[in-house]
């Protein structure tokens, strides 16, 4: 009975810390969306290359229409993961996105989003998104709406090219896509 309970015990406390970032008043999607980026940037662990120095902010960069307002500064402002505080950037072209360690491709780009995970390979970037197929189309993590609830889908073949080590407990709380096929 003990290992049933600790075995639920793991993925609910990482619910709980995915959602500390939220008021306990209504929240809209960005809100909550804004929050699960922080807390990605908790549970994946980028390559030492990824950052020049020890000091280097963990870069969270939006590109395309940013549909966030100040909910995602707002989130991260103050905090730091691993000694790293947080520079939000919004980014209007892909050549901007390397220098990223979190890439929100809004849905606003979602036309460009299959030729541009195709084209461009960056190992140290976590591609979040949420289109339709994004996950199939090479990026890392996407956003589904699932009865006015989000959720999100992890590539896990697509995290492992890009150098990205997802945490298990953040596995658990997602739907699998391998190689474009979902479980």
């Amino acid at each position: 009975m003990r290992s049933c309970y600790r075995t639920l015990l793991g993925p609910m406390l990482l619910a709980v810390a995915l959602a500390s970032s939220l008021s306990a008043q209504a929240v809209n999607e960005y809100e909550v969306k804004a929050a699960f980026l922080y807390n990605f940037a908790r549970f994946v662990e980028w390559p030492e290359q990824t950052f020049r120095t020890e000091k280097d902010p963990l870069r969270i960069c939006v590109l395309g229409e940013d549909p966030f307002g100040s909910s995602l500064r707002d989130t991260v402002n103050g905090k730091s993961v691993a000694g790293r505080g947080f520079a939000v950037t919004d980014i209007s072209d892909a050549e901007a996105a390397s220098s990223c360690q979190i890439l929100f491709i809004s849905s606003s780009w979602r036309k460009h989003s299959k030729a541009f995970l195709a084209g461009h390979r960056m190992p140290g970037v976590l591609t979040v998104g949420e289109s339709e197929g994004f996950c199939t189309q090479g990026g890392v993590v996407n956003f589904k709406l699932d009865g006015g609830r989000v959720g999100f889908e992890i590539n896990v073949d697509a995290a492992a090219q890009a150098n990205l080590r997802v945490s298990p407990k953040v596995l658990s709380l997602a739907q699998i896509v391998r190689s474009g096929v979902q479980k």
